[in-house]
């Protein structure tokens, strides 16, 4: 099978795109626009395999994602795609609306063509996969509550609205059209690769640099962690077992609040990286650093994901705790800094964004 992957160099689907080629017998044809956040050295590990290939293609335009349907004659869209940062929606949501709803839309239409053209077998096996995030559902209020496939929509960002209405157009595609459709809605992602502006990386580089580990407000917002590597093989379980019209949400049964995420990282820090004693030789703790700021507009207080049905549908379950998945990704960090030095160009220096609302 030839997986068409977009965003193929972005943090999920970098790791995506690593796991089919290095770990299944697919091919991957990855199309990116290389922004910021997308970055080639992220897939060094593949680039010179004959299974991969990498086209530099935006998603809004409609001429280059005919050409490159028409040349590499992918088997399945995996739609990674998007601005995915909530701060930076709030600071300028016109690039979210563009490529998260105008460009999902026009990928659409061009699988649609392409798939419209397929003989019947190849129509008949062929595959759509969005993959969207679980702030679609907004916020939870009650402690015991959980996200559910069936949750009804309510965003709370510029962000999370751009997602919505990019699922909404992807189930629409099916109903009206019958092009082959899933959805996964996943829990906050972390691990390897993970460009510095979010929460985890952000944390980690500050402290190395003795900056300041800023937290939103008391830090008491709960997430959901899932390892991008175990999202990686549920996302792979979707486009090839998946049943065509489902929704599937997948999460890592690791709820933790921020502040307990950043004093994890802190811990772990001292043990691999001690920081210098202070000059009456006393030992000095990266929790020091911790700087509690104002928090974000609208922020939403509670994420967590029922992942019951994809576990019992197709047999997917997170392989990483959170205890485990955090101590490799410290370690990733600790052993690969010239990787986040190259993608820090200039244009972003772990400044806070989203506070022009």
């Amino acid at each position: 099978m030839k997986i068409l992957i977009t965003g193929g160099a972005g943090f999920i689907g970098s790791a995506l795109t690593r796991y089919v080629v290095a770990d299944t017998t697919d091919a991957v044809v990855n199309v990116d626009k290389l922004t910021y956040a997308g970055n080639l050295e992220s897939l060094a590990d593949v680039a010179n395999s004959d299974r991969y290939a990498f086209e530099q293609v935006d998603i809004c335009n409609r001429a280059e994602l005919d050409r490159v349907f028409a040349q590499h004659q992918p088997d399945a869209v995996m739609h990674l795609a998007a601005e995915s940062h909530v701060d930076r929606s709030i600071d300028g949501p016109a690039a979210f609306i563009e490529t998260n709803i105008v460009g999902t839309y026009t990928l659409l239409e061009a699988a649609r063509q392409y798939w419209l053209g397929l003989d019947e077998t190849r129509k008949v096996a062929f595959r759509f996969h969005h993959i969207s995030t679980d702030e679609v559902y907004g916020d939870l209020e009650d402690p015991s509550e959980l996200f559910i496939e069936s949750t009804p929509y309510d965003p709370s960002s510029p962000y999370s609205a751009s997602k919505a209405s990019s699922d909404h157009l992807v189930r629409a595609w099916r109903r009206t059209y019958g092009l082959p459709t899933l959805i996964t809605n996943c829990s906050n992602n972390y691990g390897p690769y993970h460009f510095p502006e979010k929460l985890i990386p952000l944390v980690i580089l500050n402290a190395l640099d003795g900056k300041p580990l800023p937290v939103y407000g008391a830090g008491n917002q709960v997430r959901d962690w899932l390892y991008v590597e175990d999202h990686a093989r549920a996302l792979y379980e979707v486009v090839t077992k998946g049943e065509i019209g489902e929704t599937y949400n997948i999460g890592g049964h690791n709820e933790k609040r921020n502040i307990q995420v950043v004093h994890t990282i802190c811990e772990l820090l001292d043990e691999l990286r001690p920081m210098p004693a202070d000059a009456n030789g006393q030992a000095v703790f990266y929790k020091s650093l911790i700087t509690h700021v104002p928090d974000r507009p609208g922020h939403d207080l509670r994420y967590a994901i029922d992942a019951s049905k994809i576990q019992r549908d197709l047999g997917w379950k997170p392989e990483e705790t959170f205890e485990s998945g955090i101590r490799k990704t410290v370690e990733w960090y600790l052993a690969n800094l010239p990787w986040c030095r190259h993608v820090q160009d200039g244009s972003y220096q772990r400044e806070r964004l989203g506070v022009k609302a």
